[in-house]
């Protein structure tokens, strides 16, 4: 089968560089462009770091737009420098990229890919979900025109990473989120349920850096501060691959295997419930019920462990 077009949709700090380096050696998909948010850092960085590892991956000619600097309705807050760095990746210098930015913004490269590929465009989101609430205030009828929509984000059974209900993608645009999930698109989340499941661990990191791939070397390097922050979670250096997972739930190398189909609403207000996604998860004790005109598949189990899966691709990748 020819391979599904993509339009990636990042923040890209140091688990989005794994998710993108793992599509970039995935041949079920094909990445026709990538925009970038604000979130782990500002649009434009994240522009940078992305243009950065597609040379590196040896993959220049995939266009990268600019997106959204702040979110919907307040300004971008400055990122999370003690988790992916002040410069998004783990503050390695990576060679710098020939190339710049896209003329067009990433919501205006969205619109375009949605119409290019009608039926046929998968969305994959991993940071702030702005350029999506843009792209669909812009052109309603991408909700018809986009496959599916691969979200990682929101937390349905288990608490939130940046407040007890918020998962950070969800809670540093919440206005955007809502505006998403209220589309009527086919839209696959991902949370923290399932992303903190999946780990990496050092000598995953270590097998990285052993690689003969520069790139690699440069994720082995770039993950090092991370894993120092994830001390604080798992009492040990390795890390949870939340945007990867979603990356191979969206090229089907994992499958998920429990994932019903219900209303998600996410809060908007300015309570203790800001960014929460909040799944209808009634009835569901025996077994995955899906609930009739919902859209919004909630990933809650997976076939295997993605830490394997995603270092022998990574491993595989020659650029």
């Amino acid at each position: 089968m020819a391979p599904r077009p993509v339009y990636f949709d990042c923040d890209t700090g140091v688990d989005d560089a794994l998710a993108l380096v793992y599509l970039m050696a995935s041949p079920e998909v094909s990445l026709a462009g990538i925009g970038t948010v604000s979130g782990n850092i500002d649009a434009r960085r994240a522009a940078r770091n992305t243009l950065d590892l597609l040379a590196l991956g040896g993959r220049g000619d995939v266009p990268v737009a600019v997106g959204a600097m702040d979110p919907l309705t307040h300004s971008f807050d400055g990122g999370v420098p003690h988790i992916h760095g002040h410069n998004g990746v783990g503050e390695v210098e990576l060679p710098p990229a020939e190339r710049t930015p896209e003329a067009e913004s990433a919501a205006d490269m969205l619109v375009r890919l949605a119409h290019e590929h009608p039926g046929e465009l998968d969305v994959i989101a991993i940071g702030p979900l702005t350029n999506l609430a843009v792209a669909l205030k812009q052109d309603p009828s991408i909700a018809d025109l986009v496959h599916e929509v691969i979200i990682m984000g929101g937390a349905a059974l288990v608490p939130g990473n940046l407040s007890a209900v918020g998962e950070a993608n969800i809670y540093n645009d919440p206005e955007a989120a809502q505006v998403v999930m209220e589309a009527p698109w086919q839209v696959v989340l991902v949370p923290l349920d399932v992303t903190l499941e999946n780990t990496f661990e050092e000598s995953d990191r270590l097998a990285l850096a052993a690689s003969d791939s520069a790139l690699n070397q440069a994720l082995a390097d770039i993950l090092d501060l991370y894993f120092d922050f994830y001390v604080g979670e798992y009492d040990r250096r390795m890390c949870a691959l939340h945007d990867p997972l979603a990356a191979a739930i969206a090229t089907g190398q994992i499958t998920a295997t429990r994932a019903p189909n219900v209303p998600v609403v996410v809060d908007d207000t300015q309570g203790p419930g800001r960014g929460q996604t909040i799944c209808d998860l009634r009835y569901q004790r025996n077994g995955p019920k899906d609930v009739e005109g919902a859209h919004v598949r909630v990933v809650l189990e997976t076939d295997q462990p993605l830490g394997p899966v995603l270092l022998e691709r990574l491993l595989g990748y020659t650029g």
